[in-house]
């Protein structure tokens, strides 16, 4: 028996004599699940020896289980865990341990940030760190490898943009990767240069392998510590799944031990990175490992890069930059060999594309291999970010899952429309446009790119504001979701996504009690508090896994 029930069974006779193993009963609670037929809400929820939902419903279902020890949820409101449908676990963890750029407002404040963390990690040998983001400083123009000398010039400095898709390097490193005039761009990379032809240090999408291959791998141990401090994290944000879009076989060696060791909480739904020695030394699609907490049955491609960077593939010119389209990372031909590879290999596909051609490339990758039709591996575009309007309905023709991330569509409005036009706009971030054309939206952060509370993404999809309440009204809030349908997105749309719905995302008999209690009601509180909802305690399998610090409950 779970240690954190230590609670009698009860065995309860229901309609047709069919016996019930019911361990404890939750009442008075204000809850609400996700269904097919829509949100439905409860006062009772009965929870088997097992972890998994026997019934939700109201005072008749506390009655019919009136022997059945019993917990009061003191009227808290209830949700399922929240899902997070792409996001890169081992990133958020090793985010901890590194320097973090993300929110600097100039250049000044992130090279501040890098001066303290090399003075207080003196023998580390190299300084690696992530999150700059050089659009919300004065004049939005890229950093200089120079402008990392000025803090730290006797060892390498490395420094991803928040996107991921370009990266800082000081003169230390690029002189250590090799880089100089002669230098060649890689397929779907480059090297930014000044006007005498030398690297800025500013490298953008496979550019960055230059560096990359020199940086001092991680241990295994350095892998589990990561997953470790991520794992804690997102529990305490009310995540009790995350799709991880993007792992190594080492990374899932360690994430199967950590399955199989009772350590890895979470349920982990993984992507395998792209279609090489990954998906060929991995094997069969693992299903439902170490008590259900691991699947690893997708394969994760990148088509192009990021807007930020500029590096997505658009099919006309950038607005704002006219001799530049972006960069798809692969011909038409090889997209559609490496999307047939992995569904042969019984392996769903969720590919990274930001702009339109990416996009288009991508849904003809799969109409290809799907024959013009629906596929039983469900298929996924992940972001989704800028699609021609006319090649959306094409998602819902072809089944196509649309992975996209509420907050991206806040944190890129500050250059979003400067990018790609007032027209082209109208196919960005067009949630509303997707959910009534009947495709699947399953929501995510793309944390660390993003915070990864997901209370900010359904803060997000409701009101198309950030944080701050801007722009008043909201940014193009016409393709906002209702509240309904955020949380859809980030719970059983997201399971659908990942062939779980039959488990996971809602509290529904027969599926595992995976279930948050948060301070206030999600559902009648004003919209401009949803990003400031607290969780107080985390429950998986029915086991609780996190409660916050002064929580009275028992």
């Amino acid at each position: 028996m779970r240690p954190v029930l230590q609670l009698a069974l009860a065995l309860t006779l229901t309609a047709g004599a069919t016996v019930v193993e019911a361990a404890t009963v939750w009442y008075n609670v204000n809850g609400y699940t996700s269904t097919a037929e829509g949100i439905r809400s409860f006062s009772v929820i009965v929870v088997d020896d097992d972890g998994k939902v026997v019934a939700t419903g109201n005072d008749d279902l506390r009655a019919a289980h009136r022997d059945t020890p019993a917990i009061d949820g003191g009227g808290l409101t209830l949700l399922p865990g929240l899902t997070d449908a792409h996001a890169h676990l081992y990133g958020q963890g090793v985010l901890e341990t590194q320097v973090d750029l993300a929110g600097a407002a100039s250049l000044d404040e992130a090279l501040d940030r890098v001066r303290a963390y090399a003075a207080a990690h003196p023998r580390k040998p190299w300084i690696l760190g992530r999150g700059w983001n050089q659009v919300l400083w004065e004049g939005r123009s890229f950093p200089a490898a120079s402008d990392l000398d000025s803090a730290v010039a006797d060892r390498p400095v490395w420094l991803g943009r928040i996107d991921g898709h370009a990266a800082w390097a000081n003169r230390r490193a690029l002189a250590i990767a090799g880089i100089d005039r002669d230098t060649a761009d890689p397929v779907g990379g480059k090297i930014l240069r000044d006007a005498n032809g030398d690297a800025t240090g500013i490298l953008i999408d496979t550019a960055m392998s230059y560096v990359d291959e020199h940086v001092p791998a991680p241990t295994k141990a350095d892998i589990r510590d990561a997953y470790r401090q991520a794992n804690d994290l997102l529990l305490s944000l009310g995540l009790t799944g995350v799709h991880d879009a993007g792992i190594t076989l080492e990374q899932a060696e360690v994430l199967m031990a950590m399955a199989d060791d009772g350590e890895l909480k979470l349920r982990v739904s993984a992507m395998l990175a792209g279609t090489g020695e990954n998906l060929d030394g991995f094997g069969e699609p693992l299903v439902a490992h170490g008590d259900d907490r691991l699947d690893i049955r997708t394969v994760k491609i990148y088509a192009d890069g990021a807007l930020g960077s500029r590096g997505a593939a658009m099919l006309e010119p950038y607005s704002d930059d006219p001799e530049n389209r972006g960069l798809p990372f692969f011909s038409q031909a090889e997209l559609d060999r490496q999307v047939l590879k992995a569904n042969d290999s019984g392996f769903q596909v969720a590919v990274h594309a930001i702009g339109d051609l990416g996009n288009r490339m991508v849904i003809d990758a799969f109409d290809n291999a799907q024959h013009g039709k629906p596929s039983a591996f469900r298929n996924r575009i992940e972001h989704a970010q800028i699609v021609a309007l006319e090649d959306i309905p094409r998602f819902a023709e072809l089944g196509l899952i649309a992975s996209m991330q509420p907050i991206h569509a806040t944190s890129d409005m500050n250059m979003a429309e400067d990018r790609v036009g007032p027209e082209r706009i109208k196919g960005g971030y067009a949630w509303r446009t997707m959910l009534d054309m009947g495709v699947v939206v399953a929501s995510g952060s793309d944390f660390p790119v993003e915070l990864p509370n997901p209370f900010f993404g359904l803060y997000a999809a409701v009101t198309r504001m950030d944080r701050d309440g801007q722009p008043d009204g909201g940014w193009y809030a016409d393709q906002a979701m209702t509240r309904a349908e955020a949380l859809h997105s980030f719970t059983l749309a997201a399971a659908y996504a990942a062939h779980q719905e039959e488990r996971l995302g809602s509290l529904e008999p027969g599926k595992w009690a995976d279930f948050v209690l948060i301070d206030r009601d999600f559902f009648t509180i004003p919209a401009s508090e949803i990003d400031d909802i607290v969780v107080l305690e985390t429950w998986i399998g029915g086991e609780r896994v996190y409660a916050r610090e002064g929580d009275s409950r028992p």
